[in-house]
């Protein structure tokens, strides 16, 4: 199978960082294009009325997050010519599985926090809902690596 469009999931954790190394480095070594997705989730949303944060106030921050964290990755791997930038709205699980029939991706790289237990229970996982549903293959990249 040839790799032509690689779709690297990432977020503001340290986790992601991993995951965006092992998708960048083979999608230079394949000359593969990337994209980076970065969603923006909505349920992190902090909104107060009391000291005036307004729902658009806070989806501008998560926005902005979203595209610096996109950015520091595409700078910490300078080979690639062009890397495309994704900032959708929505549930991250979701919005990686739209995307990447969109896009037309043919691997999804994403990391794991590594959660197990009650965390995984309450919290759910991204990483294993993309691996059931998706029609392409995903790399996960393990939280903890030697």
């Amino acid at each position: 199978m040839k790799f032509r469009r690689i779709l690297i999931a990432v977020d503001s954790s340290t986790y992601s960082m991993r995951a965006a190394r092992a998708g960048l480095t083979p999608a230079h070594n394949l000359k593969a294009i990337a994209g980076i997705i970065c969603v923006v989730d909505r349920s992190k949303e902090v909104v107060n009325a009391d000291l005036g944060i307004t729902p658009e106030e806070s989806k501008a921050v998560l926005l902005k997050e979203a595209e610096n964290t996109i950015d520091q990755y595409i700078k910490m791997y300078d080979g690639i010519e062009k890397v495309f930038q994704f900032t959708p709205e929505g549930a991250p699980e979701e919005e990686i599985l739209h995307l990447a029939r969109e896009w037309q991706a043919d691997l999804i790289v994403m990391g794991t926090h590594g959660r197990s237990g009650l965390g995984r229970m309450l919290t759910g996982s991204v990483a294993e809902y993309v691996i059931r549903h998706a029609e392409i293959p995903v790399l996960v990249i393990p939280w903890r690596m030697k």
